[in-house]
């Protein structure tokens, strides 16, 4: 297993934030085995595609510059310009091959980890000039895979060109007794199909390289415990800060929220471990609207800020209950709700309406309310 300098182990795997500083540093899973096999696959097909084509082309470049007159010969204008003829004619000819081979060179380079053309990876690297450096690499772990790589190519590709060999033996031999263009002909077609053969003998060697590279690649950029800690408390802020502001936060909301207990027209309470303040404009409110929530403690702030507001206080527990575990801050109440709220409502609007503010000022109490099977709550929140 890696270690780090301090000598941690490096078990934790590389996170988004390592991945992309790697790779804005040119630090990407490549396999130039996969980039060579496109390659090669990418030209045997280009020569089935383009090869009669280029064929057809150079020999007819060919003949006529083996076609020359005593005159043309001693004409130096002429041979330039038939040389820059048949040069242009070739550059022509071999021009759709050659653009195939540069596409297929991208493909493969591109394939595992896209493109990337940040500053830092295309800036020249000086520390790989290092002696000391290549010779880490060549004695270390990565160049015993590289040696392993080359020796499986060499023995995999031997196979394939033996055994090419093996079968093409007969019509290679067989090629002297045929006529000239004939011969040409189907030579060209043994090349091809032998070229195709050892070209995909390849693909063994990338379906290995391939993995490995991913695997190395991630394991090169693995991190230690404390790494992992150290960028979470870089990107996210120290525990102790995020604490501090979720604190800062909880306190604004508590107080956002105390400050609308006045507004409200009614406090239902357990009457000792739940509050709710329930708020209703007919004129502006589709519904009423739960504007503060609280248990315990908080619960006795509402109560003690609704009692200095002259705001009603109504004991009736399942519907406090109720109300703090179905509806959240500013959200209206319940449609299964709605009927025993109007009845605190309409009863706390009776009084106002009868007594003013001269009734005593203690906490009503309402029992027996329509609450749904389904939103009575015990004190824990759960369902009875």
């Amino acid at each position: 297993m890696a270690e780090s300098s301090d000598g941690q182990e490096k078990t934790e795997d590389p996170t988004e934030k390592k991945l992309r500083e790697a790779r804005e540093k040119g630090q990407v899973a490549r396999s130039r085995e996969l980039t060579t096999t496109v390659m090669l696959m990418t030209a045997a097909l280009g020569l089935l595609a383009f090869g009669p084509m280029v064929v057809s082309a150079l020999g007819r470049v060919m003949v006529s510059n083996f076609s020359l007159r005593r005159a043309e010969v001693f004409d130096t204008r002429y041979m330039i310009d038939g040389f820059l003829s048949a040069v242009a004619e070739a550059l022509i000819a071999l021009a759709p091959f050659l653009v195939l081979l540069v596409v297929s060179a991208i493909a493969g380079s591109i394939a595992l980890s896209g493109w990337n053309f940040s500053v830092q990876a295309l800036a020249p690297k000086f520390s790989k000039m290092n002696p000391l450096s290549g010779m880490k690499r060549i004695f270390g772990p990565q160049g015993a895979m590289e040696l392993g790589k080359a020796l499986a190519k060499f023995f995999v590709i031997g196979i394939c060109g033996l055994t090419v060999l093996y079968f093409a033996f007969e019509p290679v031999m067989g090629l002297g007794m045929e006529p000239v263009n004939q011969a040409i002909a189907h030579s060209g077609e043994l090349i091809f199909w032998g070229f195709f053969a050892v070209s995909a003998s390849m693909i063994v060697i990338a379906a290995f390289d391939v993995p490995f590279q991913l695997w190395n690649h991630k394991r090169q950029l693995k991190m230690t415990k404390q790494e992992v800690k150290q960028e979470n408390k870089d990107t996210d802020g120290s525990p102790e800060l995020k604490a501090r502001i979720r604190r800062t936060q909880m306190d604004m909301a508590m107080h956002r929220m105390m400050e609308k207990v006045p507004e409200a027209d009614v406090v239902i309470t357990n009457p000792h471990h739940f509050s709710v303040a329930i708020k209703y404009d007919q004129n502006k409110m589709n519904a009423p609207i739960l504007v503060a929530k609280g248990a315990d403690l908080v619960a006795f702030e509402i109560r003690k800020i609704a009692q200095g507001n002259d705001v009603p206080l109504m004991a009736s527990p399942a519907l406090a209950r109720a109300l703090f575990f179905t509806t959240e801050l500013d959200e209206e109440v319940p449609e299964g709700l709605y009927l025993a709220v109007a009845r605190v409502l309409a009863y706390v609007y009776h009084l106002k309406q009868q007594f003013g503010g001269a009734y005593e000022r203690k906490d009503l109490e309402m029992n027996d309310l329509p609450i749904p099977e389904d939103m009575q709550f015990d004190a824990k929140g759960k369902k009875q």
